[in-house]
């Protein structure tokens, strides 16, 4: 692997393990699939009691590449369930059921070779005004740009994307110093 499972979630997941974000998602390659999904249940073994889940999104055997996902369960739960952000997933074809349900849903637009649904916005804790602004502009008109592009209050995504970048560069820091990634969790 040219990163290692844990270096990519440190410096992919870092607000999520903070706690400061809802969810993150990265992709990686591996040796093989069955090394990343190995890594992929181990973490979630090591994170489910602090609140936190690890999935394989999706696996591409050519390329040997997964999409994980490290969210907080009960958090992504509450985005979820909100009753504009159900009828937004339910207008592009999403049929609301559990997370799990919605995760599979999600799962099965995602294609390593191509972009991400424009949706998966909504399940990393973006604004649904941006994702909803994303998809209507397609990508243009947006008011700053960042972790995500922001079709809403500029000013406030800055300051959000200040703390991302500042929290990701102090786990990184962290995790090349030696500090175990169980000791930067903070638990939901």
């Amino acid at each position: 692997m040219k990163q290692t499972f844990e270096q990519a979630l440190v410096e992919q997941c870092a607000p999520t393990l903070a706690g400061m974000k809802p969810a993150s998602l990265f992709r990686i390659q591996g040796p093989s699939l069955a090394l990343l999904s190995e890594k992929a249940e181990h973490w979630n073994e090591l994170l489910s009691p602090l609140g936190m889940r690890v999935q394989t999104l999706r696996q591409c055997a050519k390329t040997t590449a997964s999409i994980v996902y490290v969210y907080r369960e009960e958090w992504v739960s509450r985005l979820l369930a909100d009753a504009d952000t159900q009828k937004f997933l339910t207008e592009i074809g999403y049929t609301p059921t559990s997370l799990s349900g919605m995760l599979e849903q999600l799962s099965h637009r995602l294609c390593l070779d191509r972009d991400y649904p424009h949706e998966i916005g909504v399940f990393l804790g973006y604004p649904l005004e941006d994702v909803i602004g994303f998809i209507e502009n397609q990508g243009r008109n947006f008011t700053c740009c960042g972790y995500w592009k922001v079709y809403g209050d500029p000013t406030c995504a800055q300051q959000c994307f200040a703390r991302y970048r500042s929290c990701t560069e102090r786990y990184k820091e962290l995790y090349q110093t030696g500090t175990p990634i169980l000791h930067m969790i903070v638990a939901s």
